[in-house]
């Protein structure tokens, strides 16, 4: 495979694990830089919707990567107002279904899954010339490898149930750490692009700090590099 070109546009790559804040993070950050935003995860959970609307056998990888072929995903990239589809449906709220949430780290762990979308991931960050803030769980490891500015955000795990069950509207907490630590299991031991911190990624740890504090901080890093190497 021949390397990619150098990036003109600022890339911003925000990973870390289930509950952690990266949607909110990520989109404020992108909001404030007047940057376009993606959240990958919402991507792995279409396809995981429109695998089971087809009736997919999800204990089945190779069905899963036979039915994953023709299904078009499209992400807006606007940080207020994102939007997802499969097949030109919005699918915003299905995809935050518990049959969802429940198998989207099975769907997400299949190589050929992960292959179409970071395609498509890929393909997005290079459309987007005024530059970009991705969100996910190998950004900076896998996906945009050469982002200037990566971010790994965690959180413990009783802060990141809490931030989910909240999100769910679920007020069982317990059992959200639970399924949390499920989750981080597959999503780190899986063979294709596990969870993982990318090297020269900056952890920050928002479990003690507000959106705002945690949105400063990945600015800052941002004006940094920018300032560094302006282009």
């Amino acid at each position: 495979m021949s390397p990619r070109p150098e990036r003109s546009a600022l890339v911003v790559a925000v990973d870390g694990p289930s509950g952690s804040g990266k949607s909110s993070t990520a989109r404020s950050v992108a909001d404030r830089l007047g940057l376009a935003y993606l959240d990958t995860g919402a991507m792995y959970r279409a396809m995981t919707w429109a695998l089971l609307q087809r009736g997919t056998e999800l204990d089945d990888p190779e069905a899963i990567a036979r039915d994953a072929a023709d299904v078009v995903i499209a992400s807006g990239t606007d940080p207020m107002a994102p939007t997802i589809e499969v097949d030109g449906q919005d699918v915003s709220g299905p995809i935050r279904g518990a049959d969802v949430t429940d198998n989207v780290s099975l769907v997400a762990a299949v190589p050929r899954v992960r292959e179409l979308l970071v395609k498509r991931q890929r393909d997005t960050v290079d459309a987007a010339l005024g530059g970009i803030v991705v969100e996910g769980r190998d950004i900076g490891s896998a996906v945009v490898p050469d982002a200037p500015v990566k971010v790994y955000l965690v959180a413990d795990p009783a802060a990141r149930a809490a931030r989910r069950a909240a999100e769910l509207g679920d007020i069982d907490a317990t059992a959200t750490e639970a399924d949390l630590a499920r989750r981080d299991e597959i999503d780190s031991t899986r063979a294709a692009s596990p969870l993982a911190k990318a090297p020269d990624a900056v952890e920050i740890d928002g479990t003690h700090l507000t959106l705002e504090q945690v949105v400063d901080a990945i600015v800052a890093l941002v004006e940094d590099v920018t300032q560094a190497d302006p282009r």
